[in-house]
């Protein structure tokens, strides 16, 4: 069995949730979005296939990918991902952790349905079955959203109370909103949505890397008070002696990290045995796919740590239900105008269906499990 063939689908969908200048996501008006199916095709007709956030360059993929993995066994993923990692190196920059990401997404769903099985039980198969906690938007102006504390406490209320979840992140206000970061007002929300769902409901907090070492710190004692699980991403993360300061400080809050510094699994063992974190962190797209991430939540095993899993998806999911040393599935973003329960054009359903005591259960489909809609992708090919 060899790969014969990588191709790229660009296609356009329907969506409601828009990004301001910073990259942060809120709700808006329906709007013309691009994706892209990515697709690995074997001699023998297996094949394995995800779908790419946004439209991937086609040169990117001719010129660092094809020749990597054209005529090649599709189940030495380790082999072929360390291929492509040291192009990483002459691509001026091009050959992103994304693009790795994707095509390592790929040869696993290529693996998973040449077995017959399911990624998470390839992984390590755990558990089938995952609590999952509600990530919000971060906030924003918008009447009856997530523009006061108040907004943040009543939907956090609903989310565990109406919906079932089993705990809470706040994405609080960030630029380009006017004031923000602001520590005290963020503070202010923490504190609403503690006091609306009790004592007893974890609660975490992402401010998104924008506070000063101080900052982190002050708000870290006060979040303490309150009884927060953990914070994660409060400060710039290539200032590794911050994270080192923070995690010091806190008593009982652990420092979630690093989320979007470079380095892969490398950068996460530097984290671990400095002391810069109290849990690792890592998502599939932001540190070049299921393999890399995988090596992180082990080597965070290793040093007696839990590995939260960053982001929604059938990918992030399946390694959560993979590893003994997480504690939730993240699932979002959500947001009292966003219908998160139905599910985007091009998929015939949820990747993650959550029940109504907050669990979201494994799929025993091969591969990743995600249910293509290939016929919206027909009619809505770019090219």
């Amino acid at each position: 069995m060899q790969i014969s063939d990588i191709t790229l689908t660009r296609f356009t969908y329907e969506n409601l949730v828009s990004s301001d200048a910073e990259g942060h996501a809120h709700p808006g008006p329906p709007r013309a979005a691009k994706a892209t199916l990515l697709t690995l095709r074997c001699d023998d007709g297996a094949q394995g296939e995800v779908i790419v956030p946004g439209s991937a360059d086609p040169r990117i993929y001719a010129k660092f990918v094809t020749p990597v993995l054209r005529g090649k066994d599709p189940l030495r993923v380790e082999a072929l991902w360390q291929a492509l990692y040291k192009r990483q190196r002459g691509s001026g920059g091009r050959l992103t952790d994304r693009v790795l990401a994707a095509v390592d997404l790929a040869l696993w769903d290529l693996r998973g349905r040449v077995a017959g099985q399911p990624v998470w039980k390839l992984l390590g198969g755990y558990r089938d079955a995952i609590p999952a906690y509600g990530s919000t938007m971060c906030g924003d102006d918008i009447d009856g959203g997530l523009a006061t504390p108040d907004d943040y406490a009543r939907f956090a209320e609903w989310m565990v109370r109406d919906r079932g979840y089993r705990a809470v992140k706040l994405h609080t206000w960030m630029p380009p909103m006017p004031g923000a970061p602001d520590v005290r007002r963020d503070l202010k929300a923490c504190a609403a949505v503690r006091e609306a769902v009790g004592p007893d409901v974890p609660l975490m907090l992402d401010p998104h890397h924008y506070y000063s070492r101080q900052q982190a710190i002050w708000i870290g004692q006060r979040l303490e008070a309150l009884d927060f699980l953990w914070m994660e991403e409060p400060m710039e993360e290539a200032s590794l002696s911050s994270y080192r300061a923070l995690t010091g400080a806190m008593r009982s809050l652990d420092i979630v990290g690093p989320e979007s510094a470079a380095g892969k699994h490398w950068t996460r063992a530097e984290w671990a045995a400095c002391g810069a974190a109290d849990r690792l962190r890592a998502g599939v797209w932001g540190v070049g796919g299921l393999t890399p991430a995988l090596k992180i939540a082990h080597l965070a095993d290793a040093f007696g740590m839990d590995c939260e899993i960053h982001g929604t998806g059938a990918a992030n999911l399946a390694l959560a239900l993979a590893i003994p040393n997480t504690t939730y599935y993240e699932r979002g973003l959500l947001h009292p105008h966003i219908d998160y329960e139905t599910a985007r054009p091009y998929l015939k359903s949820l990747e993650d269906p959550m029940d109504g005591a907050g669990l979201v259960r494994a799929s025993d489909a091969p591969g990743l499990g995600v249910a293509i809609d290939h016929d919206h992708i027909a009619a809505h090919q770019l090219d």
